[in-house]
């Protein structure tokens, strides 16, 4: 049997630091109102556009591989915040790559959509479809925020990842995984007036709105992400107290520790950066991921347990086990354009058009 080992891993940060005092410059709030409910003391905000986020990340995990573009055979991109409608954006990732051999497919599942594409790969590449596949994840969220909400605004951060995954004989990378939805509860989590169903007739076609039950999602969150991580783990037959590492999406550390404590595993286990980043959707498991190993906490063989939900409710879990390289073979010099402003001047237009649209009712 084929395996989907992990052979390259990067990411993507934008420069440009969001802190919660900056925040509080513009909506009724505080650092320590932010920190005390959701763990976070700053996020990252995108100057440029999302695929240029994408392409750093993945020139990284490629050069991680030593892998050349044109080797690739498929590119999966989870994100909703994509460049544009058409085309998509895995097919701008792999035109400005290279990659003239590869599929190129988005995956929009929100906070989910990582590990989706991950989910994915790995059964195309155990199938014999595929051999070499780029899988990644990233978000442009403050793109599409609403600033006049404080509710929503502290939570999101922009950052991408990517993985590269390999063909090979051992029993290694994602050995069992469990996705699903819950689409009855859809609705706790929406971004509203962007899409078909909306009017472009009407001038809330300009301002995203946004649907987030905070108290539902984190309810279903923790339930959903507990039980997938006991399916995967009784299907691959590894103990809690045999995973090595527990790399989760990062919604906010209230939910981080509520999992830790439902799936039984040491909080010393669970690898956290939301405080850095806050949440940044499909981007939060690859780039935790990347730091792990840039930080040493991930040996050769080590299980690794990872867990997310997102919009939809999607939701999902998966088991890597880990391979002997935990080194970069190369390093790739790719970087962001330059950024001229702080993350308070970049976002100062869309911040005042929020108020201003929701002062005016």
């Amino acid at each position: 049997m084929q395996h989907a080992e992990i052979t390259g891993w990067g990411k993507c940060v934008p420069p440009a630091v969001l802190s919660n005092d900056d925040l509080a410059t513009f909506l009724e709030t505080s650092d320590e109102w932010v920190t005390s409910r959701t763990g976070i003391k700053e996020r990252r905000i995108c100057h440029c556009n999302f695929s240029d986020m994408a392409l750093v990340a993945a020139r990284r995990a490629l050069a991680a591989a030593d892998l050349d573009a044109n080797e690739l055979d498929l590119i999966l991109l989870g994100s909703l915040t994509n460049d544009s409608m058409c085309p998509n954006t895995a097919s701008l990732v792999a035109d400005a790559l290279g990659a003239r051999k590869a599929a190129a497919l988005d995956i929009n599942s929100a906070c989910t959509g990582f590990l989706y594409g991950l989910h994915i790969g790995t059964n195309l590449i155990r199938a014999g479809a595929h051999q070499k596949v780029l899988v990644i994840g990233g978000e442009f969220i403050s793109h599409y925020m609403n600033w006049a909400r404080r509710d929503v605004a502290v939570l999101f951060g922009d950052a991408c990842g990517a993985v590269i995954l390999e063909t090979s004989d051992k029993p290694v990378g994602l050995i069992s995984a469990k996705i699903g939805c819950e689409a009855d509860a859809k609705h706790a989590i929406q971004i509203t007036n962007l899409g078909s169903a909306y009017s472009r007739l009407s001038t809330d076609f300009l301002y995203t709105g946004w649907n987030f039950e905070g108290q539902e999602v984190f309810k279903r969150a923790v339930k959903s992400m507990a039980q997938a991580c006991a399916d995967v783990l009784e299907e691959s037959g590894v103990r809690v107290e045999d995973v090595n590492l527990v790399v989760p999406h990062q919604a906010n550390k209230r939910i981080l520790d509520a999992l830790a404590k439902r799936v039984g595993v040491d909080e010393s286990k669970v690898f956290v950066n939301v405080h850095k980043y806050g949440n940044t959707s499909a981007g939060t498991i690859p780039v935790g991921l990347t730091e792990a190993l840039e930080e040493g906490r991930v040996a050769p063989g080590d299980y690794i347990l990872s867990a997310t939900f997102g919009a939809g409710l999607t939701w999902g879990a998966g088991l890597i086990r880990w391979g002997d390289r935990v080194q970069p073979l190369s390093n790739s010099d790719a970087e962001l354009p330059p950024c001229d402003k702080t993350a308070l001047e970049i976002l100062e237009p869309h911040i005042k058009r929020y108020i201003e649209h929701t002062q005016a009712g």
